[in-house]
C-alpha cells in the first residue's frame, strides 16, 4: 500500500488536484518563463502575430492528441495529414509535378534534431560495406549533426568557414570527402549567422564524388522561396540544385506551427528506404518505423496541417515580406550604433552582430537588453570567430523594430559604461589550466555558485541569475571540450527533482 503521507512529491499528490488549480499552478510556473509572443524574443519560438491561429493549433492537436503514429493503418487520418504536409514542404523546395523532382517523398518528424540524425543514419545505412562511414560538414553546420555522428558513430569531418564570409569554400568540402564518406552536408541558412552556405558547387561535388548531399534548411527552408518571390536574391539550395538529394525544413519555426515538427525530404523513395526500421524477430508486433519514436501523438502533426491549410500560401507570402522588413530595420538598428557590426549582411531571417575593438562587451550588452525587455541569444567566440549576438527574426518583430534601435542604442551606452567583465584573476586561471577530466563535483558546485547556478533543488528561488555576463565570459574563455563539459554540469545542477540534495 502507498504511504498517502510520502506521495506528495513533485507532480504526484496524495490525493487528486482540481483542475483549475493544476491550471493555475502551470499559469503560475509560465509566469517566470521569456515571453513567447509579443515580438521581444528572438531564439526558440517563431510567433506570426496571426489572430486565432494559436487556438485553432490548440483546437487541432486537442483532436488528435491520443491518435498513435505507430500504426498509419488504424489511424489513417494521421497518415493523410503527414502526406499532405510532405507534399507541401516539397512544393515549397522545388519538389513535385512539373519540376526536376518529381518524385520527392518524405517523413514528419519531431523536430529538425531528428531529421538531421535520420538523414545521417539513411546515409550511412545505404552503404553497409563501409565498417567506418563519415560525414562532411562546414563549422558552420548546426549541432545536429554533431550529435547524429555522436549516437551513429559516424566520424564527423569539419571544414572551417570563412572569417569574412561565413561560408565554406567548395573546394575545401570537396577536398574533406574521402572514400568512406556517406554524406556532405551544408546549411540554407545557417543558424549562427544566416547565410546560406555554396549549395550548387557543394552538392555538384558530393554528386561527383557518388556521395548523398543534404541540405539542412530546417531554420529557412520555409521561408527561403518565399523571400526569391519577393525579389529577394537567395541562392539555389533545394531540389532544383543537382546533387541535392535530401533536405530538412522546420514546420514549427517559419511554417509557424506548434513546436514539434519538422519534415524530411528524400529526392526519391529508393534514397529514402534506408530510413526505415523493421523488427519481427520477436514474438510482438512487427515493428515498422519511418522516424526514431515509435509511438507519436498525432497532435502535433494535426496543429501544423491546421496551421499550414490555415495560413496558406499567401499568407506565408505575407509574412515573409513583414518579416524581411523587419529584418531590415533591425539591421539599419544595429548598423546605426557605434561600436557595433553586422556579422554578415542579412539575407535571410537572422540579424547577427558583434562588437568593434573598442566597442561594449557583447555579454554585458545582452544583459542590458534583456533587463530593458529584449530577449536575443549571445553566441560564444569560436574558430577566430568572434562572440556575437543573434537574433531570430519573425513576422511578431515587425511592430517593435521602432522601439527596438533606441533601446540598443542606449543598451550599448550602458554596457560601455560598465564595461568588460573582468573573470577574478583565480578563476580566469583555472579555465585556463582546467581539463575536462580534472572537473570533480566538489569544484563544480564550487564554480557554480561563483556564478550564481546555486538555486536550491525545489524551492522557489531563481536557479539562474539575472545576469548572464559572467556565466557566458567564463564560458567563452573556455576551450570547447571543457566548454562542453562545465555546461552539462551546470545543467544537471539545474535538472533536479524536488527531493534531490542541494
Amino acid at each position: 500500500m502507498i504511504d498517502e503521507n510520502r506521495v506528495e512529491a513533485g507532480a504526484l499528490s496524495a490525493t487528486g488536484v482540481p483542475a483549475e488549480r493544476v491550471l493555475d499552478e502551470v499559469r503560475e510556473l509560465r509566469a517566470s518563463d521569456a515571453p513567447t509572443h509579443g515580438g521581444r524574443l528572438f531564439a526558440y519560438v517563431y510567433d506570426p502575430a496571426v489572430p486565432g491561429l494559436d487556438e485553432l493549433a490548440a483546437a487541432a492537436h486537442r483532436e488528435s492528441a491520443h491518435v498513435n503514429g505507430l500504426d498509419p493503418t488504424a489511424f489513417p487520418s494521421l497518415l493523410a495529414m503527414e502526406n499532405a504536409l510532405v507534399a507541401a514542404a516539397g512544393r515549397v523546395l522545388g519538389a513535385g509535378p512539373g519540376t526536376t523532382a518529381p518524385d520527392v517523398v518524405g517523413s514528419v518528424t519531431s523536430g529538425g534534431t531528428e531529421s538531421l540524425i535520420l538523414a545521417v543514419k539513411t546515409a550511412r545505412d545505404a552503404h553497409p560495406e563501409i565498417a567506418a562511414p563519415r560525414i562532411v560538414v562546414p563549422s558552420s553546420a548546426h549541432a545536429a549533426f554533431a550529435k547524429a555522428a555522436h549516437y551513429l558513430r559516424v566520424a564527423l569531418d569539419v571544414v572551417p568557414v570563412s572569417p569574412e564570409t561565413l561560408r565554406p569554400d567548395p573546394a575545401a568540402m570537396a577536398a574533406a570527402i574521402r572514400p568512406e564518406t556517406v554524406l556532405v552536408a551544408c546549411s540554407a541558412p545557417s543558424y549562427a549567422h544566416g547565410v546560406v552556405d555554396p549549395v550548387t558547387q557543394i552538392a555538384a561535388a558530393a554528386a561527383e564524388a557518388g556521395v548523398r548531399c543534404h541540405v539542412d534548411a530546417c531554420f529557412g527552408g520555409w521561408t527561403l522561396p518565399y523571400l526569391r518571390r519577393l525579389g529577394e536574391p537567395v541562392p539555389p539550395f533545394d531540389f532544383a540544385v543537382p546533387g541535392v538529394t535530401s533536405i530538412s525544413v522546420d514546420l514549427h519555426k517559419y511554417a509557424y506551427a506548434p513546436k514539434g515538427v519538422s519534415v524530411l525530404l528524400h529526392r526519391d523513395a529508393t534514397l529514402r528506404a534506408p530510413q526505415y526500421f523493421a523488427y519481427a524477430d520477436w514474438p510482438g508486433y512487427t515493428m515498422i518505423n519511418p522516424v526514431i519514436a515509435s509511438t507519436r501523438s498525432g497532435g502535433p502533426i494535426a496543429a501544423a496541417y491546421a496551421t499550414v491549410r490555415h495560413v496558406g500560401d499567401d499568407g506565408y507570402l505575407r509574412l515573409a515580406a513583414i518579416t524581411r522588413d523587419a529584418v531590415v530595420g533591425l539591421a539599419d538598428a544595429v548598423r546605426a550604433v557605434d561600436g557595433l557590426r553586422l556579422m554578415a549582411e542579412p539575407e535571410s531571417t537572422v540579424v547577427c552582430f558583434t562588437a568593434t575593438e573598442g566597442g561594449p562587451d557583447l555579454f554585458v550588452l545582452v544583459d542590458e537588453l534583456t533587463a530593458r525587455g529584449w530577449h536575443t541569444q549571445p553566441q560564444l567566440s569560436y574558430d577566430g570567430l568572434p562572440a556575437s549576438v543573434h537574433l531570430t527574426v519573425t513576422a511578431a518583430v515587425a511592430p517593435r523594430v521602432a522601439e527596438f534601435g533606441p533601446d540598443l542604442a542606449e543598451a550599448a551606452a550602458a554596457a560601455m559604461a560598465a564595461g568588460p567583465v573582468r573573470l577574478p584573476a583565480e578563476l580566469a586561471t583555472l579555465v585556463g589550466a582546467l581539463t575536462p577530466e580534472a572537473l570533480t563535483p566538489d569544484l563544480i558546485v564550487g564554480l557554480a555558485a561563483g556564478l550564481g547556478l546555486s538555486g536550491e533543488a525545489g524551492s522557489d528561488a531563481a536557479p539562474l541569475p539575472e545576469r548572464m555576463a559572467l556565466v557566458n565570459t567564463l564560458l567563452d574563455a573556455a576551450p570547447s571540450a571543457l566548454r562542453e563539459r562545465l555546461l552539462v554540469e551546470f545543467v544537471s545542477l539545474l535538472q533536479r527533482p524536488s527531493w534531490a540534495p542541494s
